[in-house]
This record gives C-alpha cells, structure tokens and sequence, in this order.
C-alpha cells in the first residue's frame, strides 16, 4: 500500500471522484478504463482523461451513450477546465459546480438530467461556454437562471434550449459585456426583452418558440444590437412594429419572426438587407408586399394589401393605414382592415357610398391612442367622422379642413389640444369632454363657420340640428358602429332643456292643441318612429326607419343610412345622415305612393322606390294597419 501512495501520480482527491464517476455508470465499460486500480494521470494517460500534472483538468466523454447519474462531489475536480458531457444519457440531479473557478467549458446538453440545484452557478468566474440544452430540468415547476451567473464575466456562450426556463428574461443578461451567443429557444420564458439589452454585442439570439403567454412587447431594442449575425423571434407574443432602425444591423444573414402579432408596414430598410433567410408568416404586417433583397423569404398569412412584391395599394387603404398607424392599431381594426378594398364589407367601422367611396368612418369606443393623422384628408368623400370616447390626444390636422364634404366631426371624450384649425364649409363639430378645450384656453374656440355642441351635451350623440327646440331624441348613426355586436337597439339620449319659463308654458298648451287637430285633419303627423339599427349581415346595410300615423295605426319605413331625430312642431322630420326628410317628403318622392313607383309587396305591405333632390335613392315600405 505504502509502495502504491509513492508511486501513484493523480491527486488523491481527484482519484476519489473519478472512482465514484466509474461506480454510479451503468456501461462504464465503454470508458475502457483499467477495472483494477490504474492512475488516471499515470502512464499511459486513461482514455477520456486530460491531466496537468497531477491534477484532472478535461473529461470527454461526449456521444459514449454512458448512462447513470453524476457523483455529487464533482465539484472537488477543482482544478477542471472542460467537462464534456453531452450527448449521453446521464440523468438524476445535476451536482453543484459552485467553486470550479477555473472551469470554462461545460457541455452538459443532450442529457436526462432532471433537477438543477439552486447554486450550480456559483462561483464560475472563468466559465465561457455553457450548454444545458434538452434536458427535463425541473419540468414540474420550471426553473430560472440565479443572478450568481453574471459573476461569470467572460462568458461568450451560452445555450440552454428546451430546459424549461421559466419566467422572465434576467435583466443581467443584456449587461454581460462578453456575450455574444444566447440561445433561449423552446422554454418558458415570458414577459418582454428587457431594456438592459439594448447596444448588447450579441452575435446571435434565439427566443424563439416560448410555451404558455410566450415572450411579448416590442421588438424595438433588437435594433439596436449592431453585431447580431442571426435573430430568431418567432413564435410568440411580440407586438407593435418592426422598428425601421433594424437596418442598422448591416450583419444580420438570418431573421425570424414568424406567428407573433405584429403589425404595420415592412419597414424598407428590411427590405433593403440582403439577408439569407428572412421569414415574416403569420402576422398582421399590412400596406404592400416590397421587393425584398433577402435570398429566400416567405410572408404568407398576413395583411398585406396585395400578394405580389413592389404591387401597390388602393390610395384609401394606404390613407386608412397611415390612419390606423397614428392610433397605435387596436387589436379589433388590426383584425379586419385587411386587403385592397375598404368597401368590401369587412373593415370594421368603415362605411362607403354607392361609389364605393369611403364615406364614413364610425370608431366610438375603440381603443384608439395616439393622434390623428393628416392621411384622412386623402378621403375626399368622407362625410362623417365619429372618434368619440377614445384616447386621442394631440391637433386636428389642418388638412382635415380640404374635406369638403364632411359634415359631422365628433371628437368628444378624448384630449384634443388647441388650436382648432378653421373650417371653411359648415360643420357639425363636437368637442365636449376635451379638458384642454376650453372656453377660456386660447384657440380653443373653433371658426364662426362650424357649430358646436354646448359643454353638457351627451357625448354619444350627432348634434341636434335643431339644439333650441323644447325637446328632442338623438339616435346614434348607424353605420357599422361596433357597438352593433352587443347591442340590437340604438340608444336615444333625451336632451332635456336648459331652460323654461312660464310663458312659454302658457303658450305650448294653445299649441299643442292646435298641432293635435291638424295633424288629425291631415293624417300625416306620425306618433311613433321605430329606428332599426343596421344589421352588418343585411346585404342593404340600411337604416330603417318606420313612422306610424296617429289615426289609422298604418306605417311607411324609410331605408337610408343615418340617424333620426324626433322633433316637437308639426313638421316630423325624420333626420337621415345630414339630410332631413319630411313624410310630406316622401309622398312627394313616392308621388303620393303611386302604384307606378311600387317595388313590390308582401305580406306586411307595399315596398315604393323614390329619390330625393340631391339624387339619394330611398325605399318607403308602407305597412297595413296594425301591423305595429
């Protein structure tokens, strides 16, 4: 025994853990070590085995098919520098390698280690390369890189794919200033890119592929990391835009950033970089396809106006995007703005003439953020514009005031800033529930030329062309409003006086008994409007209106888009759009519902066609008595 401690060269406490390596093997055969006894460090060197002198510095082993758990002492290798161990089977817990300062290369990936203790990365302040991919690492509860590794200041690489990292990506690692390869893909990784990355000098990064919620937020800060070769993003939650400064990264061959959620137009500087990969499926990217540079590039499932590269789009739907792009592109508008034809039936609050002219754009409520766009002026036949109840902050443009037919303007219930640019044609415009417009604020005030609402009216409703009549009921227009989906009925908003005295009091009673008896003689003043909203399904997509008379119960229904108002006074007007229609109106337009103008008839009444002066086509359904 005496002769064997003289003569043996490897560390003793070397020697201990190389034995409890061989004795935990289920094949340790395949190693080709001596079975009796042998020096790992003698001469000749055990096959796998790297020494300094006395002292095991490597262990190779990788591709053996060894099987069986590591000794949990490994740790006192202290002198090892490269451990390869990967592509085997070994399994149960991984061993602490808290105190091997001088290791700096640890393969341990392709592997069924299962748990990973808490200190494993302590202490490896020489480590520069460290792999644990593909192994079921505490698979229950996953787990999360400790902030002891950012002691490990010169590590350059660093891959733990398909581990089951959870939670959010550690800040710490953006600020390791020798990190030029993360590879992250296939985890549990959640939550946005931290902004400590931004100027990292990583060569390739892969978040790719994140299970549950996946990786979300901006991509924004990847356009600053100038020395990034290959970029792989796909497969999670990523929104907003592609960040037009990715140009900047004039050594990027390889970009994926298929099935996230983002949105807006491909920036050209991406399509400029000659890429050899660049795979864009499964977003919501809108506008036109470019001529990309990139060798092979795919961009199926998205939005995209047209499927050809360098095709261009309709000038409404690039005015629209620019539109939306301004508003920060709510999920519901990203959803349906798609195509080359806002008039197609499917861009959610858009509405178009007979001309299949945009002619209406109706966005109450819809989570719209950011400011509005000068584009709109591009929509000539716009004639009204509802963005009521949102989060609009910012100027009108001035070139909104070239829309020459825009009739109706309601911003009420945003942050509108003065000042108001100054419209030459007359214009309903409705401000309320803007705090920086007030009265007293300078530039407030909009021109003499446009009307608007006074500070207490109701915010969900056109303005009353008639504001000083005693009473009235304001309906909601109805074009594609996206309060259709929850609600079958408009709401009407009762705008009750200001004011009153008792002489007009006196004078209403005479008044009223008055109308009665003539609206009695003449059999036309209605006393029930019924206002049907439109149903986006209706291949019509028409308002319906219809009017009951007082003394035989019959009942006409217009068809036409717009709203309806309900006045006092003996005129009835029925108010569609900007347009107001008078029944007298429709008897003359029907010629007193000739036969000669009859469309047809059904069980419930007689369908008669007309058209008003400015050329609007209506149909008046004239329903039997009763029927109500």
């Amino acid at each position: 025994a005496f002769a064997s401690l003289v003569f043996t060269v490897t560390d003793p406490n070397d020697m201990s853990v190389i034995n409890e390596f061989r004795k935990g093997l289920e094949n340790p055969e395949v190693l080709k070590w001596p079975k009796n006894g042998g020096d790992p460090c003698g001469s000749p060197v055990w096959p796998h085995i790297v020494c300094s002198g006395s002292r095991i510095q490597q262990i190779q082993v990788m591709g053996l098919g060894l099987k069986g758990p590591l000794p949990q002492n490994l740790n006192k290798l202290s002198r090892l520098t490269h451990l390869g161990l990967q592509k085997n089977q070994f399994s149960g817990k991984l061993p602490s390698f808290s105190g091997l300062s001088e290791l700096s290369f640890a393969y341990l990936d392709f592997n069924q280690f299962d748990t990973i203790p808490l200190d494993f990365f302590d202490g490896l302040v020489n480590l520069q390369v460290l792999a644990l991919d593909e192994n079921p690492l505490n698979a229950t509860s996953g787990w999360s890189l400790p902030n002891g590794l950012q002691d490990s200041a010169q590590l350059i690489n660093l891959t733990m794919i398909n581990c089951n990292l959870a939670g959010p990506l550690p800040e710490f690692l953006g600020t390791m200033s020798s990190l030029e390869v993360l590879l992250l893909s296939t985890n549990r990784i959640s939550g946005p890119i931290p902004s400590t990355f931004k100027d990292a000098v990583l060569k390739m990064l892969w978040l790719n592929d994140q299970s549950g919620d996946g990786m979300s937020g901006s991509i924004d800060v990847v356009a600053t990391m100038v020395s990034l070769t290959h970029l792989w993003l796909h497969g999670n939650q990523f929104s907003g835009k592609i960040p037009v400064e990715i140009g900047n990264i004039t050594n990027l061959k390889d970009l994926s950033v298929n099935t996230n959620s983002l949105v807006g137009l491909i920036p050209e500087s991406l399509a400029n970089m000659p890429l050899d990969n660049l795979d864009l499926n499964n977003n919501h990217f809108m506008g036109p396809v470019p001529k990309f540079k990139a060798t092979n590039v795919s961009f199926m499932s998205n939005s995209f106006c047209q499927t050809k590269q360098g095709a261009v789009c309709a000038p409404e739907v690039m005015a629209l995007l620019e539109f939306l792009d301004e508003v920060n592109y709510p999920s519901r508008l990203v959803e349906s703005w798609s195509g080359n034809n806002p008039c197609d039936g499917r861009w959610w609050g858009i509405s178009c003439d007979d001309n299949q002219k945009v002619s209406v754009i109706n966005l109450p409520k819809s989570n719209l953020s950011g400011t509005l766009s000068p584009s709109i002026a591009n929509l000539e036949t716009v004639t009204r514009i509802y963005l009521e109840s949102n989060n609009l902050s910012g100027f009108v443009p001035s070139s909104w005031t070239s829309l020459k037919s825009l009739s109706i303007l309601d911003l009420s219930n945003n942050n509108i800033s003065p000042p108001l640019p100054k419209f030459t044609t007359p214009l309903k415009l409705v401000l309320n529930g803007n705090p920086k417009l007030t009265s007293n604020h300078p530039g407030a005030n909009p021109s003499p030329n446009n009307s608007t609402t006074p500070a207490d009216s109701p915010t969900s409703s056109v303005p009353s062309s008639r504001p000083n009549s005693s009473s009235s009921v304001i309906f909601k227009p109805g074009e594609q409003s996206p309060e259709k989906k929850d609600s079958k009925s408009k709401i009407a908003i009762v705008v009750v006086p200001i004011a009153g005295s008792l002489l007009l009091v006196f004078l209403a009673i005479p008044l009223y008994i008055y109308v009665c008896k003539k609206s009695k003689d003449k059999h036309q003043a209605p006393t029930a409007l019924v206002v049907h909203p439109r149903d986006p399904s209706d291949s019509d997509n028409v308002v319906k209106i219809a009017i009951a008379n007082q003394t035989n119960g019959s009942l006409s229904t217009v068809n036409a888009s717009g709203s309806a108002s309900i006045h006092s006074g003996e005129s009835h007007m029925i108010e569609a759009g900007n347009l107001l229609i008078s029944v007298q109106v429709l008897r003359n337009v029907t010629k007193n519902f000739s036969p000669e103008n009859e469309l047809g008839r059904g069980g419930f009444g007689v369908v008669y066609k007309g058209e008003l002066d400015d050329g609007t086509q209506i149909a008046v359904k004239r329903m039997e008595a009763g029927i109500v």
